[in-house]
């Protein structure tokens, strides 16, 4: 009963933080920044995985609009990370935004609900749910588009190098200062 006590504040805290578009992942130990970024080769590192999954592929755009705002501008991570990390998750972004008919200076919060919306509409089987999640301004190519885009997405290189590049910075990050 004590450990659950002492340990209320550090989940609240938690709860406070950025949340994850594509799940909270266990290994992230409640941090979704840290999640998202263990995560980010599997999800993020062959794209092409995702073709046949247009619910996968929403939900691993959404992990890298979060990864590369949270990077930016997350105050326990921002002031941490290498800037080339943070470039190369820019580099990323601008690709699969490229890719989808996103505009290019959308708001990522805006880009992120949305690809959930429609991730969680196309699990239901609501494909009419899906377009509307997707039919708004941040999405320049229409949500016909963006939902076949979703369907068949390639392997992204800059979206692959940038996963690769977050793991291997939340490593760094990790290592006990000498």
């Amino acid at each position: 009963m004590r450990i659950a006590r002492a340990a209320l504040p550090s989940l609240l805290l938690l709860s406070a933080c950025a949340q994850d578009p594509s799940g909270n992942y266990l290994f992230g130990i409640g941090d979704p920044v840290r999640g998202a970024a263990l995560y980010a080769p599997r999800n993020l590192g062959n794209t092409s995985r995702w073709d046949g999954d247009p619910a996968g592929a929403a939900l691993a755009a959404a992990q890298l609009e979060f990864l590369a705002s949270e990077f930016r501008t997350n105050p326990r991570y921002a002031p941490e990370v290498n800037p080339a990390v943070v470039q190369q998750l820019d580099a990323a972004r601008v690709e699969m935004r490229g890719f989808l008919g996103i505009a290019p200076q959308a708001d990522p919060a805006l880009v992120i609900q949305a690809l959930r919306n429609a991730a969680a509409a196309l699990r239901d089987g609501s494909r009419a749910r899906a377009e509307a999640a997707l039919s708004g301004p941040a999405f320049t190519a229409g949500p016909l588009v963006t939902l076949a885009r979703l369907s068949h997405m390639p392997r992204l290189p800059r979206t692959a190098e940038a996963a690769g590049a977050v793991a291997a910075e939340l490593d760094r990050l990790d290592r006990p200062r000498r």
